[in-house]
């Protein structure tokens, strides 16, 4: 399994939290073991509880346990260690093996976590409605949230603009946004997500309100800018984002010089760790 491209989205049940990751190059689901365990057993030790069934499945030829994979995620104690998680099919595999009341509940849950994405197809507002859920499960304010949602808005205006002046290819989209990215902050967009340890995820949902706002100014002026000016062309877009950068630019050197302290800040709201090297992992998988 490949970390890189998966993303951590903690969902609820019944106001537990249980560890489930989307992973973008099989579009499916992968949930953390203990976690379900933990829940339908009602064991005082999750771990242990799973420790003894694991070994009990894989003695049994179980093939759920034989492809089991295992991704470092946070745990309560805000370490991070390796966890045994499987996709859907498999963990109602799993459930099957542990006699429990709570079996049902937990079945229903599993089945609408799938139905997700395919009622989303059908759908495309559910899409909308499940990422401002997402957002608020892992702890962001409704401020913050509406804020997040309308410069998802803006960023399909501008490139809506950019397509009208000429601009057709998503290479040069990602041009003109490290132009724009570069200008204000001084960092392009990957940069700017190595600084706060990213990956593959969204660089905006790592941004505090303050970095959240800058970018929506840089864009919001380029895009008018743009709108009136009607440059033709990568080359004549170019100049106008950076005039919406700079925009921002000043903006934050003002910010700043009342702060006394920089806006732009390594923080990320990441819940996981990213495995560098295996060879150093030496936690033990629960």
């Amino acid at each position: 399994m490949n970390q890189e491209k998966m993303q951590l989205i903690n969902k609820l049940f019944n106001n537990e939290t249980i560890r489930t990751v989307w992973d973008s190059e099989h579009e499916k689901y992968f949930i953390s073991v203990v976690d379900i365990v933990a829940i339908v057993s009602e064991s005082n030790n999750p771990q242990t509880y799973w420790r003894v069934l694991k070994k009990r499945l894989k003695d049994e030829g179980n093939e759920t346990v034989t492809n089991c994979n295992a991704l470092k995620l946070k745990a309560q104690d805000g370490k991070y260690r390796l966890t045994d998680v499987v996709d859907i099919e498999g963990m109602f595999r799993i459930i099957e093996s542990i006699p429990s009341k709570n079996a049902e509940p937990i079945k229903q849950w599993l089945a609408k976590l799938g139905s997700e994405r395919i009622d989303e197809v059908f759908d495309p507002s559910l899409a909308a409605q499940r990422s401002i859920d997402l957002y608020r499960a892992k702890g962001y304010d409704e401020k913050w949230i509406n804020k997040r949602m309308q410069s998802i808005q803006n960023r399909k205006e501008l490139t809506d603009v950019w397509k009208e002046n000429g601009v057709t290819e998503d290479k040069e989209f990602a041009i003109l946004t490290n132009e724009i990215y570069k200008t204000w902050s001084g960092m392009t967009a990957k940069e700017y997500k190595e600084f706060k340890g990213l990956h593959k995820e969204s660089l905006r949902d790592n941004m505090d309100s303050l970095e959240v706002s800058l970018t929506d100014i840089s864009e919001e002026v380029t895009k008018r800018l743009a709108q009136k000016t009607k440059p033709q062309g990568l080359t004549e877009n170019i100049k106008v984002a950076r005039q919406g950068g700079q925009v921002a630019k000043n903006t934050r050197n003002e910010i700043e010089n009342l702060l006394g302290e920089s806006v732009v800040n390594s923080n990320n709201n990441l819940n996981y760790q990213y495995i560098e090297n295996k060879k150093q992992i030496d936690n033990k998988v629960i």
